[in-house]
């Protein structure tokens, strides 16, 4: 299913197979070779998505772009089943498994591997050629990568990357608040740009 958003059509070359029930919405080009898988969606919102060629992206994956993040996908990658990638940047040769989490403003370098459930976090440099094992979390540039286990030292780093501002334009509340009635307010009236889109195949 492709939907035209903000006046964006999704553009896909011949030689790409899209899913029947996969989506692409509003700006995303798809590279020739590529395939789509069933359940799989790509929403540019208002931004824009590149694949090159040859990429595949997995059932129940998600890649979502931003008018600030978009997302740049390279040669031959391989976004695994549940994956879900947002405003990130992907070089060519690199495999992302099965749920695999890259946030926005990240960059994966060349041939490097994000394994199951692997989570690569904002403004994170993952260098050509490295691993982040099943479970662990990627954070900083240049990445350290850590266990899941380590949290206050991924903490430390994590909290400086402001991922609320960097995300969502909000500062982090006072202690005994939350910013969640503010950042639900604001996603929900984004979100509503999508009442206006059309199918176009």
């Amino acid at each position: 299913m492709l939907y035209e958003h903000r006046g964006k059509r999704p553009v896909v070359d011949p030689t790409a197979t899209i899913a029947p029930t996969a989506v692409l919405c509003g700006d995303v080009r798809i590279g020739p070779g590529c395939a789509i898988a069933f359940g799989a969606v790509l929403s540019a919102e208002d931004g824009s998505i590149v694949l090159g060629e040859s990429c595949i992206v997995m059932e129940n994956a998600v890649v979502k772009a931003g008018k600030r993040a978009p997302v740049r996908i390279g040669n031959h990658v391989l976004i695994g089943p549940r994956a879900y990638l947002t405003g990130c940047t992907i070089a060519d040769d690199v495999f992302l498994a099965t749920g695999a989490t890259v946030f926005n403003h990240a960059v994966i370098g060349a041939r490097a591997e994000v394994r199951i459930n692997g989570t690569v976090h904002l403004k994170t440099v993952v260098p050509e050629d490295a691993t982040v094992p099943i479970g662990w979390v990627a954070v900083g540039d240049p990445a350290a990568i850590l266990p899941p286990d380590r949290h206050d030292a991924i903490w430390a780093i994590q909290e400086k990357l402001d991922f609320p501002k960097a995300v969502f334009g909000l500062d982090r509340p006072p202690p005994g608040t939350s910013l969640m009635p503010e950042l639900t307010r604001r996603y929900a009236a984004f979100l509503r740009a999508h009442r206006d889109d059309s199918e176009v195949g």
